[in-house]
């Protein structure tokens, strides 16, 4: 820095002008007060140095409103934006989720009085479809005159980010051409909306695809999807194919690779990847090895890892105090679990939000602790959601408190009133408590509402695919084979039964 204040000096005394060179400077260090005041009082200041300032301010959310000053200066001193520039503001649009300004610089792109070419034009669909304004988005895609590969990830990006998989399903079917790019949108978006079923079977069907490899942005939108589908033989394969590659060095990847463990029961693998991922911890793998200590019910493991993470300098967020509190609800350790909701408040002024809440239902519900349970969900700030009713109605079904199984199954009727589950269990606590013109009448809403139980299914991971089975199931292309073994199999079990009884009355005969 003192050189290039040297430098600044030198060029002031003498008369020459090296703003090109300075700024460039400034901008590697990177000082960008320094390099926009040496800009500002530039005797020729030119456009290709506005684009270069403007770029690095979109670069640094913390300055990212610094570009449209910027921008405004620029126009002031008389110079025309061009597609770069557009670009570089249709960026720090997307991060600054502004959707006032992203409509003021549409109105500009499309006044700039050169011809748009489709980088600069897929940069603003880019920008509409990441802030949400999927409207204006897909508008000016179907306006478009020549669509890249890019432009259609763009749209299908946006699609997918808010919860549409319909739409991007569409828009991914009618791509001329596709890249990883679009498979990973795809997949991820499927995962982040929590379709992982629909995820897996997608990446299956990339693997197919000739030309397509998987990258750490893949697997690490993948790796979920098989944590909780329960896929682990497709999960380990996924590691493999990570570590040969070299994607496991990444974070995301490994973070990813821990919690499929840790959720597919496989905590003492969890474990050695913890170990494994060592000093670069973040508080992700801390959070995943916290949850799943405690959903296996390793509870003082949990909470011995909890110390270790402060020991340590990384502080907790609001999802390590969900992994806590679960392991006190799995642990049965409700005054443990009282002092932890207090204390992310009062030791680091975390406000608890929804989950804390439900867990403390749940921990509270287990316990016996119903009424108790009861008050947290009337002193919340929050609306209480299905998951916190149906923890309460669940303990009321364990305890058989009728009174309060009603309150909670009435909220659930108003929340799910599609869900037969809740009037299942609120009549299997009437019949528990001998209330059977209560069984009666639920049996009468249900058959009048025309709710019916849904089938149960299970998911087989086999060969290295998922296969979905439901009671009586003929779907499955195999389902003939299937039914064929399945008979051999109660043959056999007869036939060793026949076989076992046969002996046992020689047995007592003799």
């Amino acid at each position: 820095m003192r050189q290039v204040k040297q430098i600044h000096g030198y060029t002031l005394r003498n008369g020459i002008d090296q703003t090109k060179i300075l700024i460039e400077k400034l901008l590697e260090i990177p000082n960008l007060h320094y390099a926009h005041t040496v800009l500002h009082h530039s005797p020729k200041p030119t456009l290709f140095l506005y684009n270069k300032l403007i770029q690095a301010y979109s670069s640094h959310p913390q300055h990212q409103h610094q570009c449209f000053s910027l921008y405004y200066q620029m126009r002031l001193h008389g110079f025309a934006p061009n597609q770069h520039t557009f670009n570089f503001l249709f960026s720090a649009c997307t991060s600054l989720s502004s959707h006032s300004l992203g409509q003021m610089l549409h109105t500009h792109f499309t006044k700039s009085g050169f011809e748009p070419d489709l980088f600069a034009a897929t940069s603003l669909l880019d920008m509409y479809s990441k802030v949400g304004m999927l409207g204006l988005a897909r508008q000016l895609f179907d306006e478009m005159p020549v669509r890249g590969v890019p432009t259609w990830n763009a749209i299908m990006y946006g699609y997918a980010k808010f919860g549409d998989m319909e739409g991007a399903l569409e828009l991914f079917g009618l791509m001329p051409k596709r890249n990883l790019v679009s498979w990973t949108t795809m997949i991820s978006g499927y995962s982040r909306n929590k379709r992982f079923g629909e995820a897996l079977g997608l990446f299956l069907k990339m693997e197919k695809e000739k030309g397509i490899v998987p990258n750490e942005v893949t697997l690490a939108s993948i790796l979920p999807a098989c944590s909780n589908l329960g896929a682990l033989e497709i999960g380990q394969r996924v590691e493999a194919y990570a570590r040969k590659n070299g994607f496991f060095k990444n974070l995301y990847v490994s973070n990813a690779v821990l919690e499929m463990y840790a959720k597919c029961g496989k905590i003492d693998v969890a474990w050695r990847v913890f170990n494994e991922i060592g000093r670069f911890r973040n508080l992700c793998s801390w959070n995943s090895m916290i949850m799943g200590l405690a959903v296996h019910g390793q509870c003082c493991k949990a909470f011995e890892l909890y110390d270790q993470m402060l020991g340590e300098g990384t502080s907790p967020d609001d999802v390590t105090f969900v992994g806590l509190l679960l392991a006190c609800t799995h642990g049965g350790m409700v005054e443990k679990g009282r002092h932890i909701f207090k204390s992310m408040t009062t030791s680091f002024y975390i406000i608890p939000k929804l989950e804390h809440y439900g867990c403390m239902v749940d921990l509270l519900g287990r316990a016996g602790q119903l009424r108790e349970a009861y008050e947290v969900i009337q002193s919340m700030p929050m609306k209480p959601d299905s998951v916190m009713w149906g923890a309460l109605l669940g303990a009321c079904s364990f305890h058989g408190n009728v009174e309060l199984a009603e309150i909670a199954a009435e909220s659930l009727f108003v929340l799910e009133p599609w869900n037969p589950g809740n009037y299942v269990i609120l009549s299997n606590i009437y019949a528990s408590a001998g209330q059977w013109d209560g069984v009666a009448k639920l049996r009468k809403v249900m058959k009048g509402s025309e709710i019916t139980k849904s089938a149960g299914h299970s998911f087989i991971e086999e060969g290295g695919q998922l296969h979905k089975f439901i009671v009586e199931d003929r779907s499955h292309p195999k389902s003939n084979e299937i039914v064929a073994l399945l008979d051999g199999v109660y043959e056999m079990i007869n036939l060793n039964r026949s076989a076992f009884e046969y002996h046992l009355d020689l047995d007592f005969s003799n």
